[in-house]
């Protein structure tokens, strides 16, 4: 059974307002509003956001994930506004498709996690390749971790994981009503 739609005046005042980068002060911001919000009812999250710590994303969406499972007189649903890039999307992905909304004209951003590390090999030999291999399997668990952020974002949906893995290393736009038609989200107000 799924939830029903939301109106836009559902979404009037927003107890979790976030905006701006994805770290570690917006966290403290999400959690300062979180013990605030109502504690049954509709409780939407409005966040616009250009990216930042996929980390952070993921501890906020565990602790709507949390409160989900253990509030059930409580129904958390995504808004997303303007711009919901990379760790924004990550966070959105832990909202079931039916929690989430987008406002018109708002984009999704979707990527693939982000390295950069300068190595140098200097030191025994075999101190070297534990260090080699230990940065190749950091790549390794980041990949893991991405792809299961990519499934909770398009199960249920028309999107492909194949889709997803193919556009993510070129930075995929999705708008509103695309991510609509596609089944990312519940509905665009």
């Amino acid at each position: 059974m799924t939830a029903p739609l939301l109106s836009a005046e559902q979404f009037r005042n927003p107890p979790i307002r976030l905006s701006g980068g994805v770290d570690y002060t917006m966290y403290e911001n999400f959690r300062q509003q979180l013990a605030l919000a109502p504690l049954e009812g509709v409780v939407a999250i409005e966040l616009s956001t250009l990216g930042g710590d996929p980390e952070v994303a993921r501890m906020m969406g565990e602790d709507v994930r949390f409160h989900s499972d253990l509030d059930l007189n409580r129904r958390f649903v995504f808004l997303g506004k303007a711009a919901i890039y990379s760790a924004g999307t990550t966070f959105m992905s832990f909202f079931a498709t039916e929690n989430r909304y987008l406002t018109r004209g708002a984009r999704l951003m979707i990527h693939e996690r982000k390295m950069s590390k300068q190595m140098t090999v200097d030191g025994p030999l075999t101190t070297c390749i534990a260090s080699l291999k230990a940065t190749l399997h950091e790549i390794e668990a980041s990949i893991v971790i991405q792809n299961e952020g990519f499934e909770n974002l398009i199960r249920g949906s028309s999107v492909s994981m194949d889709e997803v893995l193919r556009r993510a290393p070129e930075n995929w736009y999705i708008e509103a009503n695309e991510a609509l038609r596609l089944g990312l989200i519940a509905a665009v107000l």
